[in-house]
């Protein structure tokens, strides 16, 4: 007889998993304030090959409407340049021998409306990510009580810690995804 296939931890990390995917996500997203984080997606191609910009520069954010990037190797300035303008993130840098300065310009409401659609489609694969775990959790706890001798009783408790665990989740990212919107949208 196999163990049981219900495990709360693993449902519990994720979730977690989830939020925290989010969380990132989000970041990401411009806010009018200078954040490092914004350059988190950006790759560029050195030595023929695609590499993180944390990988050939140093990021900064030395005023708040300006980030510094800080390019290691001379030979690397143009294609950090280059990654960075067709990033799709509206920023041009400013070559100034080894550094890119990069202003941040002010959003647009138009811009910052398109911003709080993202948070929400985030927010929206985050949920699903979700309740894929909370189906899975649901799955494993009927397997359980067919075939390895889990009370229904005992199913029906775990099932409404999944749901509590779910619920919780959930209001977490709605949480997170409406702090994001207000500061996007500067309400």
């Amino acid at each position: 007889m196999a163990g049981p296939v219900y495990d709360k931890a693993d449902l519990e990390r994720r979730m977690a998993g989830a939020v925290e995917s989010l969380k990132h996500d989000l970041q990401g997203l411009r806010t009018g304030r200078a954040s490092t984080a914004l350059l988190d997606p950006v790759t560029v191609e050195v030595y023929g090959s695609h590499m993180p910009l944390n990988q050939v520069a140093t990021v900064t954010a030395p005023e708040p409407r300006m980030l510094a990037v800080q390019v290691w190797d001379k030979s690397n300035v143009g294609p950090t340049d280059k990654a960075i303008r067709s990033a799709g993130l509206g920023l041009n840098p400013i070559v100034d021998g080894q550094t890119l300065r990069l202003p941040i310009p002010d959003l647009t409401e138009e811009r910052r409306k398109e911003l709080a659609k993202l948070c929400g489609q985030y927010a929206e694969k985050a949920r699903i990510a979700v309740r894929n775990v909370r189906r899975d959790g649901m799955d494993n706890l009927k397997t359980d009580e067919k075939k390895n001798g889990l009370s229904e009783d005992e199913r029906k408790r775990h099932e409404g810690d999944v749901q509590k665990l779910t619920d919780s989740t959930i209001a977490d990212i709605d949480a997170a995804t409406a702090a994001k919107e207000k500061e996007i949208l500067g309400k």
